[in-house]
């Protein structure tokens, strides 16, 4: 695989983004691009980034949050929505591969940073309010979802240029893993395989879990 070329790295604190039955919600969700060459990293976050729910978003599987700018062409022209760097939140907005060619277990190298693939995201709907009412259930659908990562090696990456992979894992890719806790049809083949694997961040392999207990057996 070529490098994926760095689009930008957005960060944000939590900010109230709307109300539900007149009480707030907050959300780190609306992130903006840095403005300077390089950032630090640690082994949970991206200086100036948060979260405001920290029993569901952050912690050390869900350090760094990616999307692919390959998608963006599918959401404006299929479905309106125009997209730019942090419109799903993410902090490393990528162009160059999407969550068919990233596997559970992929690291990369990010300046001095490495990080490996933990998991995909989870839409939740927060989503709706920061990008559009629809966008969750679309990404749930579609599975372009864009994935997480944990912090192997902290330090200081740049806001541009290139991410190399130095691993390739022989785990599922990021859209299998997703299908196996969201899409009710997915083989329970599929779902054994994504929770068997190694790097596997705990709450997605809870999830495909209970849908290998739960759901039957089946095909895509």
């Amino acid at each position: 695989m070529t490098p994926l070329r760095l689009l930008s790295v957005s960060v944000g604190k939590p900010r109230i983004i709307g109300a539900v039955h007149g009480e707030p919600v907050v959300s780190g969700i609306a992130k903006h691009p840095v403005t300077d060459d390089i950032v630090q990293v640690s082994a949970t976050s991206i200086t100036g980034d948060a979260q405001a729910d920290l029993t569901v978003h952050g912690g050390a599987d869900k350090a760094v949050y990616v999307y692919p700018s390959d998608h963006w062409p599918w959401w404006k022209e299929e479905h309106g929505l125009p997209c730019a760097p942090a419109t799903f939140g993410e902090n490393l907005t990528l162009h160059g591969a999407d969550e068919t060619q990233i596997h559970i277990g992929d690291r990369f190298r990010w300046g001095d940073v490495v990080i490996e693939v933990s998991q995909p995201r989870g839409p939740c709907y927060k989503l709706a309010f920061h990008a559009r009412a629809d966008a969750p259930a679309l990404m749930t659908l579609s599975g372009r979802c864009g994935w997480y990562c944990r912090v192997l090696a902290p330090g200081n990456a740049p806001s541009h240029g290139t991410l190399e992979r130095v691993h390739k894992s022989e785990s599922p890719s990021v859209r299998d893993a997703f299908f196996a806790a969201y899409n009710p049809r997915a083989a329970q083949a599929l779902r054994k395989a994504v929770h068997d694997a190694p790097a596997l961040a705990e709450d997605w392999r809870f999830a495909v879990a209970r849908r290998l207990a739960t759901a039957p057996d089946s095909n895509f």
